[in-house]
Protein backbone atom coordinates (compact mmCIF):
# COMPACT_ATOMS: atom_id res chain seq x y z
CA UNK A 1 0.00 0.00 0.00
CA UNK A 2 1.01 3.60 -0.48
CA UNK A 3 2.68 5.17 2.58
CA UNK A 4 2.61 8.93 3.08
CA UNK A 5 5.24 10.29 5.48
CA UNK A 6 6.64 13.83 5.79
CA UNK A 7 5.10 14.98 2.50
CA UNK A 8 6.60 11.96 0.71
CA UNK A 9 4.74 8.97 -0.67
CA UNK A 10 6.35 5.65 -1.46
CA UNK A 11 5.94 1.85 -1.47
CA UNK A 12 7.89 -0.42 0.88
CA UNK A 13 8.07 -3.42 -1.48
CA UNK A 14 11.76 -2.92 -2.31
CA UNK A 15 12.69 -2.50 1.36
CA UNK A 16 11.86 -6.11 2.23
CA UNK A 17 15.04 -8.12 2.76
CA UNK A 18 17.27 -5.18 3.75
CA UNK A 19 18.63 -4.72 7.25
CA UNK A 20 17.37 -2.04 9.67
CA UNK A 21 19.24 1.24 9.32
CA UNK A 22 19.39 1.08 5.51
CA UNK A 23 18.94 4.44 3.80
CA UNK A 24 16.79 4.57 0.66
CA UNK A 25 16.14 7.14 -2.03
CA UNK A 26 12.59 7.66 -3.29
CA UNK A 27 12.65 7.37 -7.07
CA UNK A 28 9.93 8.15 -9.58
CA UNK A 29 6.81 6.09 -8.99
CA UNK A 30 7.39 5.91 -5.25
CA UNK A 31 9.88 3.04 -5.43
CA UNK A 32 12.72 2.76 -2.91
CA UNK A 33 16.33 2.20 -3.93
CA UNK A 34 19.25 1.78 -1.50
CA UNK A 35 21.28 4.97 -1.44
CA UNK A 36 24.92 4.69 -2.42
CA UNK A 37 27.30 6.68 -0.26
CA UNK A 38 28.85 9.52 -2.22
CA UNK A 39 31.46 11.89 -0.85
CA UNK A 40 29.99 15.36 -0.59
CA UNK A 41 31.75 18.09 -2.51
CA UNK A 42 32.86 20.92 -0.24
CA UNK A 43 34.16 23.27 -2.93
CA UNK A 44 31.36 25.78 -2.46
CA UNK A 45 31.61 25.83 1.33
CA UNK A 46 35.26 26.92 1.42
CA UNK A 47 34.38 30.60 0.97
CA UNK A 48 32.66 31.86 4.09
CA UNK A 49 32.04 35.19 5.72
CA UNK A 50 33.05 36.30 9.20
CA UNK A 51 29.55 37.12 10.45
CA UNK A 52 25.94 37.47 9.29
CA UNK A 53 25.26 41.04 10.33
CA UNK A 54 25.00 42.41 6.77
CA UNK A 55 22.68 39.66 5.49
CA UNK A 56 19.06 40.81 5.12
CA UNK A 57 16.31 38.25 4.63
CA UNK A 58 14.27 40.09 1.99
CA UNK A 59 13.44 37.04 -0.13
CA UNK A 60 15.48 38.33 -3.10
CA UNK A 61 18.72 36.46 -2.49
CA UNK A 62 17.59 33.31 -4.39
CA UNK A 63 17.54 33.67 -8.19
CA UNK A 64 15.72 30.37 -8.80
CA UNK A 65 11.94 30.72 -8.59
CA UNK A 66 9.45 28.10 -7.45
CA UNK A 67 8.57 27.33 -11.08
CA UNK A 68 12.25 26.80 -11.92
CA UNK A 69 12.64 24.29 -9.09
CA UNK A 70 9.46 22.50 -10.19
CA UNK A 71 10.82 22.30 -13.74
CA UNK A 72 14.06 20.78 -12.44
CA UNK A 73 12.04 18.14 -10.54
CA UNK A 74 9.99 17.34 -13.65
CA UNK A 75 13.21 16.75 -15.62
CA UNK A 76 14.14 14.07 -13.10
CA UNK A 77 17.06 15.92 -11.52
CA UNK A 78 17.92 14.49 -8.09
CA UNK A 79 17.62 16.42 -4.87
CA UNK A 80 21.37 16.71 -4.37
CA UNK A 81 21.77 18.51 -7.71
CA UNK A 82 18.83 20.81 -6.91
CA UNK A 83 20.50 21.77 -3.60
CA UNK A 84 23.75 22.48 -5.45
CA UNK A 85 21.95 24.76 -7.92
CA UNK A 86 20.24 26.58 -5.03
CA UNK A 87 23.66 27.22 -3.50
CA UNK A 88 25.08 28.50 -6.79
CA UNK A 89 22.10 30.82 -7.38
CA UNK A 90 22.10 32.26 -3.86
CA UNK A 91 23.65 35.75 -3.70
CA UNK A 92 24.19 35.69 0.07
CA UNK A 93 25.49 32.14 0.54
CA UNK A 94 29.22 33.05 0.35
CA UNK A 95 28.73 35.90 2.82
CA UNK A 96 27.32 33.57 5.50
CA UNK A 97 29.47 32.05 8.19
CA UNK A 98 30.56 28.42 7.92
CA UNK A 99 28.00 27.39 10.52
CA UNK A 100 25.21 29.26 8.74
CA UNK A 101 26.18 27.61 5.45
CA UNK A 102 25.98 24.14 7.02
CA UNK A 103 22.59 25.01 8.47
CA UNK A 104 21.35 26.26 5.06
CA UNK A 105 22.53 23.08 3.27
CA UNK A 106 20.96 20.84 5.91
CA UNK A 107 17.64 22.68 5.64
CA UNK A 108 17.54 22.46 1.83
CA UNK A 109 18.54 18.77 1.83
CA UNK A 110 15.68 17.96 4.16
CA UNK A 111 13.27 19.76 1.83
CA UNK A 112 14.41 18.51 -1.58
CA UNK A 113 16.23 15.23 -1.02
CA UNK A 114 13.78 12.31 -0.76
CA UNK A 115 15.89 10.12 1.53
CA UNK A 116 14.38 7.66 4.00
CA UNK A 117 16.10 5.55 6.67
CA UNK A 118 14.18 2.59 8.10
CA UNK A 119 15.04 2.01 11.76
CA UNK A 120 14.04 -0.73 14.17
CA UNK A 121 11.20 0.38 16.48
CA UNK A 122 12.15 0.94 20.09
CA UNK A 123 10.69 2.56 23.19
CA UNK A 124 12.74 5.74 22.74
CA UNK A 125 11.82 6.19 19.07
CA UNK A 126 8.10 5.55 19.61
CA UNK A 127 7.83 7.70 22.73
CA UNK A 128 9.66 10.57 21.00
CA UNK A 129 7.39 10.24 17.96
CA UNK A 130 4.18 10.16 20.02
CA UNK A 131 5.29 13.10 22.20
CA UNK A 132 6.16 15.19 19.14
CA UNK A 133 3.06 14.36 17.07
CA UNK A 134 0.21 13.26 19.36
CA UNK A 135 1.12 13.97 23.01
CA UNK A 136 -2.53 13.90 24.09
CA UNK A 137 -2.79 10.19 23.27
CA UNK A 138 -0.04 9.32 25.75
CA UNK A 139 -1.09 11.81 28.48
CA UNK A 140 1.91 14.02 27.60
CA UNK A 141 4.30 11.34 28.88
CA UNK A 142 7.83 12.40 27.93
CA UNK A 143 10.43 9.78 27.08
CA UNK A 144 12.73 10.68 29.99
CA UNK A 145 9.77 10.31 32.38
CA UNK A 146 9.02 6.90 30.88
CA UNK A 147 12.65 5.89 31.43
CA UNK A 148 12.39 6.97 35.08
CA UNK A 149 9.23 4.87 35.48
CA UNK A 150 10.93 1.74 34.14
CA UNK A 151 13.90 2.30 36.46
CA UNK A 152 11.87 3.07 39.59
CA UNK A 153 9.55 0.14 38.85
CA UNK A 154 12.55 -2.25 38.69
CA UNK A 155 11.25 -3.77 35.44
CA UNK A 156 13.37 -6.73 34.32
CA UNK A 157 13.03 -10.22 32.86
CA UNK A 158 11.16 -12.75 34.98
CA UNK A 159 9.00 -10.19 36.78
CA UNK A 160 5.28 -10.38 37.36
CA UNK A 161 4.13 -6.84 36.59
CA UNK A 162 0.77 -5.09 36.85
CA UNK A 163 0.36 -2.24 34.36
CA UNK A 164 -2.53 0.21 34.38
CA UNK A 165 -2.19 2.78 31.60
CA UNK A 166 -4.22 4.86 29.17
CA UNK A 167 -1.26 5.84 26.97
CA UNK A 168 -2.32 3.93 23.84
CA UNK A 169 -0.21 0.94 24.94
CA UNK A 170 3.13 2.80 24.96
CA UNK A 171 3.92 2.06 28.63
CA UNK A 172 2.85 -1.56 28.16
CA UNK A 173 5.12 -1.90 25.12
CA UNK A 174 8.04 -0.37 27.04
CA UNK A 175 7.56 -2.90 29.88
CA UNK A 176 7.29 -5.79 27.39
CA UNK A 177 10.45 -4.67 25.60
CA UNK A 178 12.44 -4.52 28.83
CA UNK A 179 11.18 -7.91 30.07
CA UNK A 180 12.09 -9.53 26.75
CA UNK A 181 9.27 -12.08 26.76
CA UNK A 182 10.19 -13.56 30.17
CA UNK A 183 7.80 -13.23 33.09
CA UNK A 184 4.14 -12.22 33.04
CA UNK A 185 2.30 -8.92 32.62
CA UNK A 186 -1.28 -8.20 33.70
CA UNK A 187 -2.77 -5.17 31.98
CA UNK A 188 -5.65 -3.55 33.83
CA UNK A 189 -8.00 -1.74 31.46
CA UNK A 190 -11.14 0.41 31.69
CA UNK A 191 -14.10 0.01 29.35
CA UNK A 192 -14.74 -2.83 26.94
CA UNK A 193 -11.18 -3.83 26.10
CA UNK A 194 -7.49 -2.88 26.28
CA UNK A 195 -6.03 -0.32 23.84
CA UNK A 196 -2.72 -1.45 22.34
CA UNK A 197 -2.18 0.77 19.31
CA UNK A 198 1.40 1.70 20.27
CA UNK A 199 2.19 -1.84 21.46
CA UNK A 200 1.51 -3.22 17.98
CA UNK A 201 4.09 -0.77 16.53
CA UNK A 202 6.94 -2.48 18.41
CA UNK A 203 6.72 -5.56 16.20
CA UNK A 204 7.03 -8.04 19.07
CA UNK A 205 7.03 -11.77 18.23
CA UNK A 206 4.13 -13.99 19.33
CA UNK A 207 6.17 -15.24 22.31
CA UNK A 208 5.89 -11.80 23.95
CA UNK A 209 2.08 -11.92 23.87
CA UNK A 210 1.81 -15.44 25.31
CA UNK A 211 2.52 -14.13 28.83
CA UNK A 212 0.41 -10.97 28.46
CA UNK A 213 -2.92 -11.03 30.32
CA UNK A 214 -5.66 -8.44 30.68
CA UNK A 215 -8.21 -7.85 33.41
CA UNK A 216 -11.02 -5.25 33.53
CA UNK A 217 -11.01 -2.63 36.28
CA UNK A 218 -14.76 -3.09 36.71
CA UNK A 219 -14.20 -6.60 38.18
CA UNK A 220 -11.36 -5.77 40.59
CA UNK A 221 -13.67 -5.07 43.56
CA UNK A 222 -15.51 -8.36 43.08
CA UNK A 223 -12.15 -10.18 42.87
CA UNK A 224 -11.00 -8.64 46.16
CA UNK A 225 -14.29 -9.37 47.91
CA UNK A 226 -14.30 -12.97 46.71
CA UNK A 227 -17.52 -12.69 44.69
CA UNK A 228 -15.81 -12.77 41.29
CA UNK A 229 -17.17 -15.48 39.00
CA UNK A 230 -17.36 -15.81 35.25
CA UNK A 231 -20.37 -17.18 33.44
CA UNK A 232 -20.37 -20.86 32.49
CA UNK A 233 -17.89 -21.38 29.71
CA UNK A 234 -19.29 -22.26 26.28
CA UNK A 235 -18.54 -25.64 24.82
CA UNK A 236 -15.04 -26.45 23.62
CA UNK A 237 -14.14 -25.91 19.94
CA UNK A 238 -14.27 -29.71 19.44
CA UNK A 239 -17.91 -29.76 20.61
CA UNK A 240 -18.67 -26.89 18.26
CA UNK A 241 -17.31 -28.94 15.37
CA UNK A 242 -19.61 -31.84 16.28
CA UNK A 243 -22.61 -29.51 16.44
CA UNK A 244 -21.62 -28.05 13.08
CA UNK A 245 -21.46 -31.53 11.50
CA UNK A 246 -24.88 -32.44 12.93
CA UNK A 247 -26.41 -29.22 11.65
CA UNK A 248 -24.88 -29.86 8.23
CA UNK A 249 -26.43 -33.34 8.26
CA UNK A 250 -29.87 -31.92 9.06
CA UNK A 251 -29.66 -29.38 6.28
CA UNK A 252 -28.58 -32.17 3.91
CA UNK A 253 -31.69 -34.20 4.83
CA UNK A 254 -33.85 -31.18 4.22
CA UNK A 255 -32.29 -30.68 0.83
CA UNK A 256 -32.83 -34.38 -0.05
CA UNK A 257 -36.48 -34.23 0.98
CA UNK A 258 -36.94 -31.08 -1.11
CA UNK A 259 -35.42 -32.83 -4.10
CA UNK A 260 -37.80 -35.81 -3.60
CA UNK A 261 -40.86 -33.56 -3.59
CA UNK A 262 -39.56 -31.85 -6.73
CA UNK A 263 -39.18 -35.25 -8.45
CA UNK A 264 -42.78 -36.17 -7.47
CA UNK A 265 -44.04 -32.94 -8.93
CA UNK A 266 -42.26 -33.64 -12.25
CA UNK A 267 -43.92 -37.08 -12.59
CA UNK A 268 -47.37 -35.68 -11.89
CA UNK A 269 -47.15 -32.98 -14.56
CA UNK A 270 -45.86 -34.86 -17.61
CA UNK A 271 -47.59 -32.48 -20.10
CA UNK A 272 -45.56 -29.41 -18.95
CA UNK A 273 -42.02 -30.80 -18.88
CA UNK A 274 -40.17 -27.65 -19.95
CA UNK A 275 -41.94 -25.38 -17.47
CA UNK A 276 -41.41 -27.77 -14.57
CA UNK A 277 -37.69 -28.17 -15.37
CA UNK A 278 -37.21 -24.40 -15.27
CA UNK A 279 -39.11 -24.19 -11.99
CA UNK A 280 -37.05 -27.03 -10.51
CA UNK A 281 -33.75 -25.37 -11.35
CA UNK A 282 -34.96 -22.11 -9.84
CA UNK A 283 -36.05 -23.88 -6.65
CA UNK A 284 -32.79 -25.80 -6.38
CA UNK A 285 -30.73 -22.62 -6.87
CA UNK A 286 -32.79 -20.82 -4.24
CA UNK A 287 -32.28 -23.71 -1.81
CA UNK A 288 -28.53 -23.72 -2.52
CA UNK A 289 -28.30 -20.01 -1.74
CA UNK A 290 -30.29 -20.50 1.47
CA UNK A 291 -28.10 -23.45 2.44
CA UNK A 292 -24.94 -21.40 1.91
CA UNK A 293 -26.33 -18.52 3.97
CA UNK A 294 -27.22 -20.87 6.82
CA UNK A 295 -23.77 -22.41 6.71
CA UNK A 296 -22.10 -18.97 6.81
CA UNK A 297 -24.25 -17.99 9.81
CA UNK A 298 -23.28 -21.20 11.61
CA UNK A 299 -19.59 -20.61 10.90
CA UNK A 300 -19.82 -17.04 12.21
CA UNK A 301 -21.58 -18.22 15.36
CA UNK A 302 -18.94 -20.89 15.91
CA UNK A 303 -16.15 -18.33 15.48
CA UNK A 304 -17.91 -15.94 17.87
CA UNK A 305 -18.37 -18.68 20.47
CA UNK A 306 -14.74 -19.70 20.14
CA UNK A 307 -13.58 -16.11 20.67
CA UNK A 308 -15.84 -15.74 23.72
CA UNK A 309 -14.49 -18.98 25.14
CA UNK A 310 -10.88 -17.87 24.62
CA UNK A 311 -11.61 -14.47 26.18
CA UNK A 312 -13.18 -16.03 29.27
CA UNK A 313 -10.33 -18.47 29.55
CA UNK A 314 -7.82 -15.57 29.53
CA UNK A 315 -9.96 -13.72 32.09
CA UNK A 316 -9.86 -16.72 34.45
CA UNK A 317 -6.07 -17.01 34.01
CA UNK A 318 -5.59 -13.30 34.81
CA UNK A 319 -7.87 -13.58 37.86
CA UNK A 320 -5.86 -16.57 39.11
CA UNK A 321 -2.61 -14.59 38.77
CA UNK A 322 -4.07 -11.60 40.63
CA UNK A 323 -5.49 -13.78 43.42
CA UNK A 324 -1.97 -14.86 44.32
CA UNK A 325 -1.26 -11.22 45.37
CA UNK A 326 2.45 -11.61 44.70
CA UNK A 327 3.08 -9.13 41.87
CA UNK A 328 6.66 -7.85 41.65
CA UNK A 329 5.71 -4.31 40.69
CA UNK A 330 2.95 -1.88 39.77
CA UNK A 331 3.02 0.88 37.15
CA UNK A 332 0.13 3.34 36.82
CA UNK A 333 0.00 5.99 34.06
CA UNK A 334 -3.62 6.86 33.35
CA UNK A 335 -5.94 9.80 32.86
CA UNK A 336 -7.97 8.76 35.92
CA UNK A 337 -7.44 9.97 39.47
CA UNK A 338 -4.53 7.91 40.85
CA UNK A 339 -5.66 7.59 44.51
CA UNK A 340 -8.48 5.00 44.20
CA UNK A 341 -6.57 3.13 41.49
CA UNK A 342 -3.38 2.84 43.52
CA UNK A 343 -5.04 1.96 46.83
CA UNK A 344 -6.97 -0.85 45.13
CA UNK A 345 -4.20 -2.28 42.95
CA UNK A 346 -1.62 -2.27 45.77
CA UNK A 347 -3.59 -5.17 47.27
CA UNK A 348 -2.20 -7.41 44.52
CA UNK A 349 1.46 -6.41 45.04
CA UNK A 350 3.75 -8.47 47.25
CA UNK A 351 5.65 -6.80 50.14
CA UNK A 352 9.02 -5.17 49.47
CA UNK A 353 8.11 -4.41 45.85
CA UNK A 354 8.24 -1.04 44.03
CA UNK A 355 5.34 0.92 42.55
CA UNK A 356 5.30 4.02 40.33
CA UNK A 357 2.44 6.40 39.50
CA UNK A 358 2.61 9.01 36.75
CA UNK A 359 0.38 12.06 36.54
CA UNK A 360 0.64 15.19 34.44
CA UNK A 361 -0.36 17.33 37.45
CA UNK A 362 1.04 17.50 40.97
CA UNK A 363 -2.16 17.93 43.02
CA UNK A 364 -3.66 14.42 42.48
CA UNK A 365 -0.34 12.84 43.47
CA UNK A 366 -0.16 15.02 46.60
CA UNK A 367 -3.55 13.67 47.64
CA UNK A 368 -2.37 10.16 46.83
CA UNK A 369 0.78 10.73 48.91
CA UNK A 370 -1.29 11.84 51.91
CA UNK A 371 -3.66 8.87 51.66
CA UNK A 372 -0.78 6.42 51.50
CA UNK A 373 0.82 8.00 54.57
CA UNK A 374 -2.44 7.65 56.49
CA UNK A 375 -3.00 4.08 55.30
CA UNK A 376 0.52 2.79 55.88
CA UNK A 377 2.01 -0.27 54.24
CA UNK A 378 4.47 1.75 52.16
CA UNK A 379 7.93 3.22 52.72
CA UNK A 380 10.36 5.45 50.81
CA UNK A 381 7.55 7.54 49.31
CA UNK A 382 8.92 10.10 46.86
CA UNK A 383 7.16 12.69 44.72
CA UNK A 384 9.45 13.96 41.98
CA UNK A 385 9.33 16.00 38.79
CA UNK A 386 11.51 15.05 35.84
CA UNK A 387 13.38 17.83 34.09
CA UNK A 388 14.94 17.60 30.63
CA UNK A 389 17.11 19.89 28.54
CA UNK A 390 18.14 19.05 24.99
CA UNK A 391 21.62 19.98 23.80
CA UNK A 392 22.94 20.47 20.30
CA UNK A 393 26.33 18.78 20.16
CA UNK A 394 28.32 19.88 17.10
CA UNK A 395 31.97 20.98 16.62
CA UNK A 396 32.52 24.47 18.12
CA UNK A 397 28.76 25.03 18.56
CA UNK A 398 27.47 22.81 21.36
CA UNK A 399 24.80 24.61 23.34
CA UNK A 400 21.34 24.03 24.85
CA UNK A 401 18.58 24.15 22.29
CA UNK A 402 16.50 27.30 22.19
CA UNK A 403 13.20 25.49 22.71
CA UNK A 404 12.63 22.93 25.43
CA UNK A 405 9.71 21.15 27.07
CA UNK A 406 8.06 23.06 29.90
CA UNK A 407 7.29 20.06 32.10
CA UNK A 408 7.50 16.30 32.05
CA UNK A 409 4.82 15.45 34.61
CA UNK A 410 5.25 14.07 38.12
CA UNK A 411 6.09 10.65 39.53
CA UNK A 412 5.09 9.14 42.87
CA UNK A 413 7.17 6.11 43.78
CA UNK A 414 7.55 3.90 46.83
CA UNK A 415 8.06 0.40 48.18
CA UNK A 416 5.39 -1.81 49.69
CA UNK A 417 5.72 -3.39 53.15
CA UNK A 418 3.46 -5.69 55.16
CA UNK A 419 0.45 -3.72 56.34
CA UNK A 420 -0.60 -4.43 59.95
CA UNK A 421 -4.38 -4.48 59.58
CA UNK A 422 -5.00 -5.24 63.29
CA UNK A 423 -4.74 -1.61 64.25
CA UNK A 424 -6.79 1.09 62.62
CA UNK A 425 -5.47 4.51 61.72
CA UNK A 426 -7.61 6.23 64.34
CA UNK A 427 -6.30 4.02 67.16
CA UNK A 428 -2.73 4.66 65.97
CA UNK A 429 -3.30 8.40 66.21
CA UNK A 430 -4.77 8.08 69.72
CA UNK A 431 -1.79 6.00 70.84
CA UNK A 432 0.60 8.63 69.50
CA UNK A 433 -1.23 11.33 71.47
CA UNK A 434 -1.15 9.25 74.64
CA UNK A 435 2.55 8.46 74.23
CA UNK A 436 3.67 12.10 74.23
CA UNK A 437 2.84 12.97 77.84
CA UNK A 438 4.02 9.56 79.11
CA UNK A 439 7.42 10.04 77.48
CA UNK A 440 7.69 13.48 79.03
CA UNK A 441 6.79 12.06 82.46
CA UNK A 442 9.44 9.40 82.18
CA UNK A 443 12.07 12.03 81.39
CA UNK A 444 11.03 14.07 84.43
CA UNK A 445 11.26 10.99 86.65
CA UNK A 446 14.73 10.22 85.36
CA UNK A 447 15.84 13.75 86.19
CA UNK A 448 14.50 13.49 89.79
CA UNK A 449 16.30 10.21 90.31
Amino acid sequence: RKIIFEKQWFYLDNAIGHIYGTTFEVTSGGNLQPKQEVEETTTETKEAGTDNRNIVDDGKSQKLTHDDIKALKDKGIKGQEIVQQLIENSTTFRDKTEFAQDKYIKKKKKKYEAVITIVKPSTRILSTMYYAREPGKINHLRYDTLAQMLTLGNVHAGNKMIVMETCAGLVLGAVMERMGGYGSIIQMYPGGGPVRAATSCFGFPKLFFDNLHEFPLSKVDSLLSGTFSTETLPSEPEDNAVVEEESNGLTGKKQASLQETEEDSTTETAMEINETEEQETMDINAEDVEFKKNKEKENKENVREKKQWERRKKLIEAAALLREKNADGLIVASKFHPTPLLLTLLEFVAPSRPFVVYCLYKEPLLECYTKLRERGGVINLKLSETWLRNYQVLPDRSHPKLTMSGGGGYLLSGITVVLDKGKSDASNLEELKMEEPSSKRSKVQDLHC
